[in-house]
Order: C-alpha cells, then sequence, then structure tokens
C-alpha cells in the first residue's frame, strides 16, 4: 500500500504524457510510469488509462514494449492523416478517430489513436483536440461504470468525440441563419459566396470525418471482436445513433447553404430585371421627344406646319402628353 501511495504521489515529467493511471473497481489507485504500465495491465481486475498529446517515436515505443503493440499500429500512430478506421492486430484494437473544432471561422481537424488490449487502453491525440481530462474526471466519478473496464472507456472516448462535433455544428447553423436572413434582402457579394463555399467544403469533410465511425461503431458491436463484451454493445450502438444525428444536421446545413446560394441568385436576377425595365421604359419616354425633335431638325423647305402660328406649342404639348401617358403606363405596369 506504501508503494501505491507513493506511485499515486509521483508526477509525471515525461514530454507527451498527459495521464498514466492504474484502476481498480472503477478507481484510480496510483499514476504510474509507463515502464510498469504492462505489470499493472496484467493484474486481474486492473485497467491501465494511458493518455498521450503527439508522442514522438520513442515514447511510442516504450508504450508498444510494455503492450506488445503492433510495429504497424505504432506507425499509424506516430504518423497522422490516417482515414477513421479499426484494425485487429492479434488481442489488440487499433482505432482511429477524426476530431474537430472550429477555429477562426474554419472547421480544423485532429486525430485520435486507440490502442485498446486486455487490462489497458491508450490514447495518442494529434492535432485540434479537446482534452480528454473531462472524461476521465467524470467517470472517475462514477466507479460503477468505469468498473467494466477497458471497452467501456473506449466507449466514452468515442462518445466524447462524436459529441464534440455538435458545438462545431451549432456554430456554423449560427451563421448559416445569418446568411439566410441576409440573403433575402441582398445579392450575395463575392466574399459572401467565397465564405459559403468554405462552409459547405468544410461541411464536407466534417462528414467524411464522422461517418466512417458508423463502421467502427459497428465492428464493435459484432462477435467478432472478443475484446469487446456482449453488455457493451448497446453503448457502442448509441454512438452510433449519435453518428447519424451529426449526419442528418450536417446533411440539412449543406442543404439549406445550397438554397441560400440559389436564392442569392434568384435575388440578383429579379434586380437586374426590375433595373432593365427602368431602363428600357425611360428609353421609350425619351424616345418620343428625341423622335419629333429629330423629324423637325431636318430644315426641309418644303415640311408641313412650319408656318402654323401656333405650331412649336402645339407639337411641345404632344411631347408632354406623350410622355406623360407613357410614363403612367409603365408605372402602373411596375415597371417605374
Amino acid at each position: 500500500m506504501e508503494n501505491v501511495r507513493n506511485l499515486t504521489a509521483a508526477p509525471l515529467a515525461t514530454s507527451g504524457i498527459i495521464a498514466s493511471s492504474v484502476y481498480t473497481a472503477g478507481r484510480r489507485i496510483a499514476d504510474i510510469p509507463i515502464e510498469e504500465a504492462g505489470e499493472w495491465a496484467a493484474k486481474p481486475g486492473h485497467v491501465v488509462w494511458i493518455g498521450l498529446l503527439e508522442p514522438d517515436r520513442n515514447l511510442l515505443l516504450r508504450v508498444q514494449a510494455q503492450f506488445h503493440l503492433h510495429e504497424l499500429a505504432i506507425e499509424d500512430a506516430e504518423h497522422p492523416h490516417q482515414r477513421p478506421k479499426i484494425e485487429q492486430y492479434g488481442d489488440a484494437l487499433f482505432i482511429v478517430a477524426r476530431t474537430a473544432q472550429l477555429i477562426d471561422g474554419r472547421v480544423t481537424f485532429g486525430e485520435t489513436h486507440l490502442f485498446v488490449g486486455a487490462g489497458y487502453i491508450v490514447s495518442v491525440r494529434h492535432g485540434p483536440s479537446t482534452s480528454y481530462a473531462a472524461v476521465r474526471q467524470h467517470w472517475e466519478s462514477c466507479p460503477h461504470s468505469l468498473a467494466k473496464g477497458e471497452d467501456f472507456v473506449l466507449y466514452a472516448i468515442l462518445d466524447f468525440i462524436v459529441d464534440n462535433y455538435m458545438p462545431v455544428l451549432e456554430q456554423i447553423d449560427d451563421e448559416v441563419e445569418a446568411i439566410e436572413d441576409r440573403v433575402l434582402l441582398q445579392p450575395m457579394t463575392g466574399p459572401d459566396i467565397e465564405r459559403l463555399y468554405m462552409l459547405r467544403r468544410d461541411l464536407l469533410r466534417l462528414r467524411n470525418a464522422a461517418l466512417p465511425l458508423v463502421e467502427v461503431c459497428r465492428r464493435l458491436t459484432s462477435a467478432e471482436l472478443p475484446q469487446i463484451h456482449a453488455a457493451m454493445h448497446p453503448l457502442f450502438r448509441d454512438v452510433t445513433d449519435h453518428i447519424r444525428t451529426v449526419q442528418e444536421k450536417i446533411d440539412s446545413l449543406r442543404e439549406v447553404l445550397a438554397f441560400a446560394f440559389e436564392a442569392s441568385l434568384l435575388v440578383g436576377q429579379s434586380q437586374e430585371t426590375a433595373n432593365t425595365k427602368k431602363l428600357a421604359s425611360w428609353a421609350a419616354i425619351l424616345a418620343v421627344p428625341t423622335a419629333l425633335a429629330g423629324i423637325y431638325g431636318m430644315n426641309f423647305n418644303d415640311m408641313p406646319e412650319l408656318k402654323m402660328e401656333y405650331g412649336y406649342p402645339v407639337v411641345l404639348g404632344a411631347i408632354a402628353l406623350i410622355c406623360s401617358f407613357l410614363y403612367w403606363r409603365f408605372r402602373k405596369n411596375g415597371w417605374l
């Protein structure tokens, strides 16, 4: 027991290690160095939970030595930009999931690599990602749930990753609503159109990051993976439901953005048509005095009405009358 107390008090000084703890009956009993993780994981009823942040190869090799992880999985964990997937290497599972955050108006992606085996789970984070300290703290307050083992910790992390897609979508949803309100008032400008396409592209990338987790969870609920207890299958199906909700939200937002762009085009075309009608109306009105003035400006000697005493005011009155009639008619038809 004295040894356990000393381990608990020992700081984790190694760079890249966020947490390295051992649990029994759902309660953390020690913070341990990496070199002792394999020994603790082999003890019945104990689970080692290690969290790493952008580790170097040396640290990954130390973890590999403790749990006998496959070399291919270590290579994937060392180099991010992997597609979400699940692989089985002997008695261990290797899972890749994509994380997302909205930074400076753009959706940025990170990766989490998970190693799961008998008595241990190792999470490796790369790039933008919310810390899993909140997951650890939450479930440490529920030892009954945490006592279910490493597959429950796997569920807790995957559920946390999927749930963190929603705040990103909610922020995008707020911006999409603002675009909808603005597009009905005036056509989109160049920067507005560029922003719309960026949002649609980011939503597509988020969809591509989230949707493969459906297949991951499907395999986690199949009988082919003995590392996952049957009692955990409903929890992973619940994660699948959350992913489907994220997918529906993404598809809905992409459709709204497409409709907003189409509506902006219609508004722009409507304004162009109105402007064309106005120009055509004024052109028709101005054509009347132009035509009459052109006729009587030809200066032929034998032109009729040139000797009329009231010819000039009559022509001006005719011009004013015809132009007034045309203005009234165009105004009535909504062209002016």
